[in-house]
């Protein structure tokens, strides 16, 4: 049997860079129905709320190599502008993260879209049940409600947790759950989890998180490492098996970081 590795996960940069490449292909089967009613796009009328804007991202996307024809439609049904301040609506559809408050900000539409794809693996149906660390201002929350039977968004900042549920509030998605308290113990009460993502980077991934994902299921979250002043970030993709956990160490990426407790 092959030895488990130690946790929590710890990223080692030789040389500051992340090793790696993408992670392994194969595909985790996908409980529960394979297809569901898309979410109706309410059009407000020009500019930035334009279905045209929207699809113009979705096309960017592709270009930028992400090719699960579940995530692109996800990407493309959900309003992104709706989720950032008004001043910022212009930028809504670039590929660039935005402030939403508290010191947070919506992850890049290229970085939501790159975890998603990730975290499904080339499934052909949809994840089962799946639990986001950290869920902001709800985008990434609202577009994991697209692809997975039932998600649990946890967030531990109150104001954030108040914002999501007012953005979300119009699309009336009955399997997506907020949870206000400490993503950092996950959340065991809806465990096993096909799939866990995280929007926050830590030093390690928290053993909880390994401990409530389901063998067969995958995990996605930025992991740090270095010193405080060199501090660097990667995608580390984790595959849960019977017979122990792999990791695999992607692109360099940048989060906000993680951290304990409720504010």
């Amino acid at each position: 049997m092959k030895e488990r590795p130690p946790f929590p996960a710890r990223l080692d940069f030789s040389g500051g860079k992340p090793k790696g490449n993408r992670a392994p292909g194969h595909a985790h089967p996908a409980p529960g129905p394979t297809a569901r009613p898309p979410v109706r796009v309410q059009s407000h009328g020009g500019g930035q709320d334009s279905n045209a804007v929207r699809m113009n991202m979705v096309r960017m996307l592709a270009g930028q190599g992400v090719g699960d024809a579940q995530v692109l439609f996800a990407m493309g049904s959900i309003e992104r502008h709706r989720f950032v301040d008004s001043a910022l609506v212009n930028q809504a559809y670039e590929d660039t993260s935005l402030p939403i408050g508290l010191g947070q900000t919506i992850s890049k539409p290229g970085v939501v879209a790159r975890m998603a794809e990730l975290l499904r693996n080339g499934a052909s149906g949809r994840l089962g049940r799946v639990l986001e660390i950290g869920t902001g201002c709800g985008y990434q929350a609202a577009v994991l409600s697209l692809l997975a039977d039932e998600v649990y968004s946890i967030e531990r900042l109150r104001g954030l947790h108040d914002k999501a549920r007012d953005n979300l509030r119009h699309l009336r998605l009955p399997n997506l759950h907020l949870l206000f308290g400490d993503g950092m113990v996950g959340y065991a009460r809806g465990a096993p989890y096909a799939a866990i993502i995280a929007a926050a980077g830590g030093e390690a991934v928290p053993q909880a998180w390994v401990d409530q994902l389901a063998v067969g299921g995958r995990l996605v979250a930025p992991v740090s490492a270095g010193s405080a002043s060199a501090r660097q970030q990667a995608l580390l993709v984790i595959d849960k098996t019977a017979q122990g956990v792999r990791q695999t160490v992607l692109e360099a990426v940048h989060f906000v970081p993680l951290k304990s407790g409720v504010a």
